[in-house]
């Protein structure tokens, strides 16, 4: 695990809240010159904890679309099951977000289609594919409560007894 002191961790938090920030900018927010504040963040970079640099599109302003929460459980749980199952996921790209689950079921999904008829056209696909799909239970996304673009790095930080942190 990579070392971090909280000038990397200020660096982090500013990144996460504004991905196109210069880097002036971001050498003030974290009161360092140009030069030691792209060191760091080159190194962040190369160290695999900044995987990248993203806009945010709000979709609802280009389509109207239906968001859906999916549980998947397979039939079978060998390796090569599970890893036939997430292949697909990476193919599917209405699936943008995929997450393998202990408990009841294997998978959690979240899709977006254009409504629920393109839903299930997606599900069918699915389980056309032959994928190992045993039973899904399907959640309609009626109202989006909470969406994070980010989280408080230094709380989850602090929470975590095993990250090395200098400070």
């Amino acid at each position: 695990m990579t070392k971090l002191d909280r000038i990397d961790l200020r660096i982090l938090s500013v990144l996460q809240k504004y991905g196109r920030i210069t880097k002036q900018k971001l050498a003030n927010e974290v009161n360092l010159s140009v030069s030691p504040c792209w060191v760091r963040l080159k190194r962040l970079e190369d160290a695999g904890i900044i995987d990248g640099y993203h806009a945010e599109v709000r979709l609802d302003k280009l389509a109207n679309f239906t968001t859906v929460l999916v549980e998947i459980a397979l039939k079978h749980h060998a390796a090569e099951d599970f890893q036939r199952f997430e292949n697909a996921m990476y193919d599917a790209p209405h699936i943008i977000d995929c997450y393998a689950t202990g408990g009841g079921v294997d998978y959690v999904l979240k899709v977006v289609a254009q409504d629920i008829d393109h839903y299930q056209t997606v599900i069918d696909g699915m389980l056309e594919q032959n994928i190992g799909i045993d039973r899904y239970f399907t959640y309609i996304v009626t109202k989006t409560v909470k969406k994070s673009r980010f989280i408080s790095i230094q709380q989850v930080l602090d929470t975590n007894e095993t990250t090395h942190v200098e400070t």
